[in-house]
């Protein structure tokens, strides 16, 4: 087992996921707001465990789901649920959506996801890793029905995708009955074109609060408003 990678109140071994930690999952994690307080949360495709590890930090969950389909991410993302000060909130299934939507009685307040997104074929050699990355894996229909059919009437739907692909995510979310309430369009540094976009949805139509946030001022130097966001989990920065 390698090195895990050191937060300041969990760590998280990642050797066995497919998908390792990126800016997308903490970025993710940090900006979800915990407004209706949420009792119960569901981690879409959990991977290494970090957005619910994340999400237990921050909040007084007293039940917080993840699922995961490959196996030894999910073996990886139980054992550093076991590892954390948590483990009594956090459980992770080890299923598909459409085979947990179909199993789940549930309801959740918090519905969170950093869904894979690269719909073209990508090719790194790394059959599990090509697979997390391809939305083939999780269609973006599949993920807003489940998570319109398992969010409370008042409950947050909250997503990471890319920027070229919000219009179509969003139009898309609006025939399941999901409609943005928030959205930061976030930039890798002031001079390079918007990547991301992190998206809140709800039930009821309102007006959208739209900022943007910029990560680096320059290699390896932070924004302010990055590290005030991140401040309670990287070491150092």
């Amino acid at each position: 087992m390698g090195k895990p990678f050191k937060f300041k109140q969990f760590s998280i071994h990642q050797d066995r996921c497919a998908m390792k930690i990126g800016t997308d999952g903490v970025l993710l994690g940090a900006w979800t707001l915990l407004r209706n307080t949420p009792s119960t949360i569901l981690d879409i495709g959990a991977g290494t465990g970090l957005i619910s590890l994340m999400l237990a930090q921050r909040s007084d969950a007293e039940v917080i789901d993840a699922i995961e389909i490959d196996g030894d991410a999910y073996e990886q993302c139980v054992e550093n649920f076991e590892a954390s000060p948590w483990a009594d909130r956090l459980f992770c299934y080890h299923a598909g959506l459409d085979e947990f939507t179909e199993e789940i009685d549930d309801k959740y307040d918090l519905i969170i996801s950093n869904p894979p997104f690269y719909s073209e074929e990508v090719s790194s050699r790394n059959r599990a890793r090509d697979l997390a990355r391809q939305n083939l894996s999780l269609p973006f229909e599949t993920l807003l029905q489940s998570s319109s059919y398992l969010l409370n009437a008042n409950g947050v739907l909250s997503i990471i995708v890319p920027y070229n692909q919000e219009v179509n995510f969003v139009q898309l979310a609006a025939t399941f009955n999901l409609y943005p309430t928030r959205i930061t369009h976030v930039k890798g540094t002031s001079i390079s074109p918007v990547k991301r976009s992190l998206i809140e949805f709800a039930f009821k139509k309102t007006e959208v609060s739209r900022n943007e946030l910029t990560i680096e001022l320059e290699r390896h130097r932070y924004s302010d408003a990055y590290i005030e966001l991140t401040k309670e989990f990287y070491l150092k920065m």
